[in-house]
Formats: structure tokens, sequence, C-alpha cells
């Protein structure tokens, strides 16, 4: 991997600053853990016999910015980017045919939108709608839950990149 870019979060900062740079720093960790790779090793699976690659990761995450940003505040009705139903998140994670170009490009499309949707946001309270729940739930809860998500994909893409070329850390 490069050097370390990722910007850590404030040692002191208010709740939506500090979940925000969580946020951001955990979507720079799965694009660290993907840094220098190629298209083949980014489709490698490396703890057999799952069938979960770093790709797999970028474009699964795609799906779930969608689903927990775009489809609670703006779109219940979003297609998702991969997935033909909106809870089959498993349909991501077959990058067999995938480019890292064209995942990241849908990755990075979904987190701009998610910021920009998440800034727009009059406070934490801002109230959403998520169709997979059939009920309201808040951005503060968005953005936890986001937080958990990346966190524990962060966790897999730990042991896919040691798997593909022996990289550990950070």
């Amino acid at each position: 991997m490069t050097t370390d870019t990722r910007v850590g979060p404030p040692s002191f900062g208010g709740e939506r600053e500090t979940l925000r740079a969580f946020l951001d720093y955990h979507r720079a960790t799965l694009a660290m853990k993907c840094e220098g790779l190629t298209d083949e090793q980014l489709r490698q699976h490396s703890s057999p016999p799952s069938t979960l690659t770093l790709l797999g990761l970028v474009r699964h995450m795609a799906e779930v910015e969608r689903a927990w940003f775009r489809r609670v505040f703006e779109d219940h009705d979003a297609p998702m980017v991969w997935s033909d139903k909106p809870a089959d998140f498993q349909a991501a994670y077959d990058a067999s045919a995938s480019t890292r170009a064209e995942a990241f490009a849908a990755w990075e499309a979904e987190v701009a939108r998610s910021r920009r949707i998440e800034e727009a946001a009059a406070s934490l309270d801002a109230v959403g709608y998520q169709p997979r729940w059939e009920e309201e739930v808040s951005l503060r809860l968005v953005m936890f839950h986001m937080l958990q998500e990346y966190a524990r994909h962060n966790g897999h893409a730990d042991f896919l990149r040691e798997g593909v070329d022996g990289v550990v850390g950070a």
C-alpha cells in the first residue's frame, strides 16, 4: 500500500462532525486497501471457499451507500447499482466481469451523493424512510449504520489484502 493519507477524526468535535469524519476515514480505508492492485488481484478470492473479493466489497459498498442515503432520503424506488432487488447485496459480490474503473466510479459517485445528502440535512435528527425496513429512520441512525458497515467490511478487506499480496496494517 502507499503512504497513509487518511484524515482521522477530530479529538474534540461535535457529534455530526465526528460521525462525518469517522465515516470518511472508513471510506478512505477501503480505498487504501485496494491501492496498487490490478483488476485481477482485486478479483482474487483469497479465503476459499468464500467468493468475497476486494472488488466485490467496493461494489457492495456502492450498493450500501445507495440503499442508506439515496433510497432513504431522496428516492425510495431508486434501483440498486448491480442488484435487481434492493436487499440483494450478494449480487454486488459477483465482480468476476467488473473492473476497478467501473466499481470505483460507481462507489465514488454514490459516496459523493451520500455526502451531499448528509450535508443538506438540517440536523442528525432529519427523518428519512428506509423502504427495506418499512419505517422512518434518522440521519444519525443512518450514519451509525454506515460506520458499522464500513468497519465490518474493512476488517474483511484486511484479510483479503493480506491474502492477495501479504500487505497488512492500518
